[in-house]
């Protein structure tokens, strides 16, 4: 039954953005280095996070329990900030890297940002998931019974769907992100800001599993519609996409514009 839960849980966290990673980014060797590199930001504004974090916990040891809890939202709260201003970071980097290929040789055809946009927030999101949920699903093989002090017993599975939304949200959030960098609309950034915050305080609910499922998948549901229409979708070109009757519409055929 351990691993049962285990493989069950790890292809509902992991499946979609596996199947992402081999349909669109693994037939092209310098997706996988922008991947890579996204992951590697993430990792960094993870290092970073845990500095800040250290430093906390040293100035409030041997506090009282509130000053725990508090001290546990004001780590999330900073980690989130973090994050975003590397994936920032991370967009000026591709920026500069692209005019510099452009600028090298001309007649090359960079990737567009809709695309590094997405490989990166593949990335961001990939590495996301594994830090957040990776010890979790290692509980799962036991021993041990989940519930048996009155905790939900759907945890590991509630667990693997709220990773799955966090790993879709990077990628929505990461192609919002760009296209507000890229057009100068510093208020893209401020809500992508604001909904990353709001997805990760409503871990604080924890016993609450229902109401952060559905408002996390919520947002999702948003964010992906947004970042559709932000990287050129219609409802006529996802028509065709559903009906396997446009071709240049797949991420895989797309070119820069």
């Amino acid at each position: 039954m351990t691993a049962a839960v285990f493989f069950g849980c790890a292809f509902i966290a992991f499946g979609p953005a596996l199947a992402l990673y081999i349909f669109t980014i693994a037939t092209e060797s310098l997706r996988i280095i922008f991947l890579i590199a996204g992951a590697f930001f993430w990792l960094v504004s993870l290092l970073f996070s845990s500095l800040v974090w250290f430093v906390a916990r040293a100035i409030a040891d041997n506090r009282d329990g509130p000053i725990q809890k508090y001290l546990l939202i004001f780590g999330v709260l900073v980690s989130v900030f973090i994050q975003e201003l590397f994936r920032f970071a991370y967009y000026k980097l591709l920026k500069k890297a692209s005019e510099g290929l452009k600028s090298v040789n001309p007649g090359e055809t960079a990737p567009s940002m809709q695309l590094l946009a997405y490989v990166s927030g593949l990335g961001f999101g990939i590495m996301s998931g594994v830090f957040s949920f990776v010890n979790t699903l290692s509980d799962s093989l036991g021993p041990g019974t989940v519930g048996i002090h009155g905790d939900s017993p759907q945890f590991f599975l509630n667990s693997a769907f709220m990773t799955l939304v966090i790993i879709l949200l990077h990628i929505f959030w990461g192609i919002v992100f760009f296209d507000g960098c890229e057009k100068k609309n510093w208020y893209i950034l401020l809500i992508v800001l604001l909904t990353h915050l709001l997805v990760s305080a409503q871990t604080f609910v924890s016993p609450h599993y229902g109401i952060n499922l559905v408002s996390a998948y919520l947002i999702m549901v948003l964010m992906g519609i947004w970042a559709f229409f932000v990287a050129g979708g219609s409802c006529r070109t996802l028509k065709l996409c559903l009906l396997c009757q446009d071709k240049n519409f797949l991420l895989y055929s797309q070119r820069s514009r």
